[in-house]
Protein backbone atom coordinates (compact mmCIF):
# COMPACT_ATOMS: atom_id res chain seq x y z
CA UNK A 1 0.00 0.00 0.00
CA UNK A 2 1.01 3.61 -0.65
CA UNK A 3 2.41 5.28 2.40
CA UNK A 4 0.70 8.52 1.80
CA UNK A 5 -2.80 5.87 2.10
CA UNK A 6 -3.96 6.89 5.61
CA UNK A 7 -7.19 5.26 5.20
CA UNK A 8 -8.14 1.10 5.87
CA UNK A 9 -9.22 -0.37 2.67
CA UNK A 10 -12.09 -1.84 4.02
CA UNK A 11 -12.76 1.73 4.45
CA UNK A 12 -12.53 3.29 1.13
CA UNK A 13 -15.04 3.60 -2.13
CA UNK A 14 -15.12 0.49 -4.15
CA UNK A 15 -12.99 2.89 -6.75
CA UNK A 16 -10.48 3.69 -4.49
CA UNK A 17 -9.86 0.26 -3.30
CA UNK A 18 -9.71 -0.56 -7.46
CA UNK A 19 -7.40 2.97 -7.72
CA UNK A 20 -5.13 1.24 -5.11
CA UNK A 21 -5.18 -2.35 -6.96
CA UNK A 22 -4.11 -1.53 -9.96
CA UNK A 23 -1.48 0.87 -8.84
CA UNK A 24 2.30 -0.13 -9.19
CA UNK A 25 2.51 -0.99 -5.66
CA UNK A 26 3.00 -4.41 -4.80
CA UNK A 27 0.21 -4.16 -1.49
CA UNK A 28 -2.74 -4.21 -1.36
CA UNK A 29 -2.44 -7.30 -4.00
CA UNK A 30 -4.11 -10.67 -4.40
CA UNK A 31 -4.34 -10.99 -0.37
CA UNK A 32 -6.82 -8.33 0.29
CA UNK A 33 -8.67 -9.11 -3.24
CA UNK A 34 -9.34 -12.58 -2.32
CA UNK A 35 -10.26 -11.41 1.06
CA UNK A 36 -12.65 -8.63 -0.80
CA UNK A 37 -14.26 -11.57 -2.93
CA UNK A 38 -14.40 -13.54 -0.42
CA UNK A 39 -16.71 -11.04 1.97
CA UNK A 40 -19.17 -10.07 -1.18
CA UNK A 41 -19.39 -14.03 -1.13
CA UNK A 42 -20.99 -13.96 2.43
CA UNK A 43 -22.67 -11.21 2.22
CA UNK A 44 -24.76 -12.17 -0.67
CA UNK A 45 -25.01 -15.70 0.66
CA UNK A 46 -26.66 -13.51 3.29
CA UNK A 47 -28.68 -11.07 1.14
CA UNK A 48 -30.17 -15.03 0.36
CA UNK A 49 -30.93 -15.32 3.67
CA UNK A 50 -32.82 -12.37 4.39
CA UNK A 51 -34.61 -12.49 1.18
CA UNK A 52 -35.79 -16.42 2.39
CA UNK A 53 -36.68 -15.32 6.36
CA UNK A 54 -38.70 -12.39 5.15
CA UNK A 55 -41.14 -14.73 2.63
CA UNK A 56 -43.66 -16.47 4.82
CA UNK A 57 -43.73 -19.11 1.99
CA UNK A 58 -40.21 -20.37 3.34
CA UNK A 59 -41.52 -20.17 7.26
CA UNK A 60 -40.43 -23.69 7.96
CA UNK A 61 -36.80 -23.04 6.93
CA UNK A 62 -36.99 -19.78 8.90
CA UNK A 63 -34.59 -20.99 12.18
CA UNK A 64 -32.07 -22.77 9.95
CA UNK A 65 -31.65 -19.59 7.31
CA UNK A 66 -31.46 -17.45 10.62
CA UNK A 67 -28.22 -19.95 11.60
CA UNK A 68 -26.96 -19.83 8.32
CA UNK A 69 -26.79 -16.15 8.04
CA UNK A 70 -25.58 -15.55 11.45
CA UNK A 71 -22.55 -17.96 10.72
CA UNK A 72 -22.13 -15.89 7.35
CA UNK A 73 -21.74 -12.61 9.55
CA UNK A 74 -18.90 -14.23 11.48
CA UNK A 75 -17.09 -14.94 8.69
CA UNK A 76 -18.15 -11.32 6.73
CA UNK A 77 -16.38 -9.80 9.65
CA UNK A 78 -13.11 -12.20 9.56
CA UNK A 79 -13.38 -11.30 5.85
CA UNK A 80 -13.76 -7.54 6.02
CA UNK A 81 -10.60 -7.27 8.65
CA UNK A 82 -8.18 -9.77 6.48
CA UNK A 83 -8.34 -7.35 3.57
CA UNK A 84 -5.90 -4.69 5.69
CA UNK A 85 -4.36 -7.45 7.58
CA UNK A 86 -3.32 -9.11 4.47
CA UNK A 87 -1.78 -5.93 3.08
CA UNK A 88 -0.07 -5.34 6.63
CA UNK A 89 1.40 -8.67 6.98
CA UNK A 90 2.74 -8.01 3.56
CA UNK A 91 4.03 -4.75 4.31
CA UNK A 92 5.63 -6.60 7.22
CA UNK A 93 7.90 -8.67 4.69
CA UNK A 94 8.77 -5.74 2.38
CA UNK A 95 10.18 -4.23 5.36
CA UNK A 96 12.23 -7.03 6.39
CA UNK A 97 13.81 -7.30 3.60
CA UNK A 98 14.75 -3.30 3.85
CA UNK A 99 16.23 -4.15 7.12
CA UNK A 100 20.37 -3.44 7.24
CA UNK A 101 22.68 -6.04 6.07
CA UNK A 102 26.27 -5.28 6.56
CA UNK A 103 27.50 -6.70 9.50
CA UNK A 104 26.69 -10.39 9.81
CA UNK A 105 24.77 -9.19 12.84
CA UNK A 106 22.32 -7.60 10.55
CA UNK A 107 22.51 -9.86 8.25
CA UNK A 108 21.22 -12.29 10.81
CA UNK A 109 18.55 -10.38 12.55
CA UNK A 110 17.57 -10.00 8.86
CA UNK A 111 17.04 -12.50 8.08
CA UNK A 112 15.26 -13.87 11.28
CA UNK A 113 12.45 -10.94 10.73
CA UNK A 114 12.28 -12.26 6.75
CA UNK A 115 11.10 -15.36 7.76
CA UNK A 116 9.23 -14.79 10.73
CA UNK A 117 7.07 -12.15 8.30
CA UNK A 118 6.94 -14.56 5.62
CA UNK A 119 5.32 -17.23 8.09
CA UNK A 120 2.98 -14.62 9.44
CA UNK A 121 2.13 -13.28 5.73
CA UNK A 122 1.56 -17.37 4.62
CA UNK A 123 -0.80 -18.03 8.17
CA UNK A 124 -2.84 -14.80 6.96
CA UNK A 125 -4.63 -16.52 3.74
CA UNK A 126 -4.71 -19.39 5.22
CA UNK A 127 -6.96 -18.02 7.30
CA UNK A 128 -8.57 -16.36 4.43
CA UNK A 129 -8.94 -19.43 2.54
CA UNK A 130 -10.53 -21.29 5.75
CA UNK A 131 -13.11 -18.83 6.20
CA UNK A 132 -14.29 -18.51 2.62
CA UNK A 133 -14.42 -22.51 2.61
CA UNK A 134 -16.58 -21.94 5.37
CA UNK A 135 -18.59 -19.61 3.38
CA UNK A 136 -18.91 -22.37 0.15
CA UNK A 137 -20.09 -24.83 2.82
CA UNK A 138 -22.90 -22.15 3.90
CA UNK A 139 -23.73 -20.71 1.02
CA UNK A 140 -24.26 -23.94 -0.52
CA UNK A 141 -26.67 -24.99 2.38
CA UNK A 142 -28.26 -21.56 1.51
CA UNK A 143 -29.08 -22.71 -2.13
CA UNK A 144 -30.40 -25.92 -0.91
CA UNK A 145 -32.93 -24.39 1.06
CA UNK A 146 -33.08 -20.84 0.39
CA UNK A 147 -35.35 -18.59 -1.59
CA UNK A 148 -35.79 -20.63 -4.85
CA UNK A 149 -36.00 -16.89 -6.83
CA UNK A 150 -32.23 -16.08 -5.10
CA UNK A 151 -31.14 -19.80 -5.64
CA UNK A 152 -29.10 -17.89 -8.64
CA UNK A 153 -27.65 -15.44 -5.64
CA UNK A 154 -26.58 -18.01 -3.35
CA UNK A 155 -24.67 -20.15 -6.56
CA UNK A 156 -22.14 -17.20 -7.23
CA UNK A 157 -21.83 -16.67 -3.70
CA UNK A 158 -20.44 -20.24 -3.56
CA UNK A 159 -18.55 -19.50 -6.59
CA UNK A 160 -16.99 -16.68 -5.45
CA UNK A 161 -16.23 -18.33 -2.07
CA UNK A 162 -14.34 -21.16 -3.61
CA UNK A 163 -12.43 -18.65 -6.43
CA UNK A 164 -11.43 -16.55 -3.23
CA UNK A 165 -10.41 -19.70 -1.29
CA UNK A 166 -7.99 -20.62 -4.27
CA UNK A 167 -6.51 -17.07 -4.49
CA UNK A 168 -5.39 -17.00 -1.05
CA UNK A 169 -3.95 -20.48 -1.04
CA UNK A 170 -2.08 -19.18 -4.33
CA UNK A 171 -0.86 -16.87 -1.66
CA UNK A 172 0.00 -19.17 1.08
CA UNK A 173 2.00 -21.07 -1.13
CA UNK A 174 4.30 -18.23 -2.79
CA UNK A 175 5.17 -17.65 0.48
CA UNK A 176 6.06 -21.42 1.45
CA UNK A 177 8.32 -21.33 -1.42
CA UNK A 178 10.24 -18.90 0.46
CA UNK A 179 10.48 -20.23 4.27
CA UNK A 180 13.07 -22.60 5.24
CA UNK A 181 11.29 -24.31 8.11
CA UNK A 182 10.77 -27.62 6.92
CA UNK A 183 8.32 -28.45 9.31
CA UNK A 184 6.26 -25.31 9.31
CA UNK A 185 6.01 -25.72 5.26
CA UNK A 186 4.97 -29.48 5.37
CA UNK A 187 2.20 -28.66 8.20
CA UNK A 188 0.76 -25.97 6.36
CA UNK A 189 0.89 -27.27 2.82
CA UNK A 190 -1.18 -30.58 4.78
CA UNK A 191 -3.88 -27.46 5.68
CA UNK A 192 -3.93 -26.50 2.31
CA UNK A 193 -4.82 -29.51 0.71
CA UNK A 194 -7.30 -30.61 3.02
CA UNK A 195 -9.25 -27.19 2.38
CA UNK A 196 -9.14 -27.91 -1.54
CA UNK A 197 -9.98 -31.39 -1.07
CA UNK A 198 -13.10 -30.53 0.80
CA UNK A 199 -13.79 -27.22 -1.43
CA UNK A 200 -13.95 -29.95 -4.25
CA UNK A 201 -16.22 -31.91 -2.54
CA UNK A 202 -18.21 -29.00 -1.49
CA UNK A 203 -18.80 -27.07 -5.36
CA UNK A 204 -19.36 -30.83 -6.81
CA UNK A 205 -22.69 -30.25 -4.72
CA UNK A 206 -23.03 -26.83 -5.13
CA UNK A 207 -23.21 -27.78 -9.25
CA UNK A 208 -25.42 -30.27 -9.17
CA UNK A 209 -27.51 -28.27 -6.77
CA UNK A 210 -27.37 -25.23 -8.95
CA UNK A 211 -28.37 -27.43 -11.48
CA UNK A 212 -31.26 -28.61 -10.37
CA UNK A 213 -32.63 -25.12 -9.27
CA UNK A 214 -31.59 -22.70 -11.80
Amino acid sequence: MKESTQEKLIDQSITGFLSELKSDSPAPGGGSAASLVGAVSAALGIMVGNLTTNNAKYAAVYEECQTISQELEVCLAKLESYIDEDTEAFTKVMNAYKMPKETEEEKKTRGTAIQEALKAASGLPLAVADACLKVLALTKKMLVIGNANAASDAAVAGRLAQAAMWSAVYNVRINLSSIKDPVFVTDMKGKVEELITASEILMSQLIESANERI
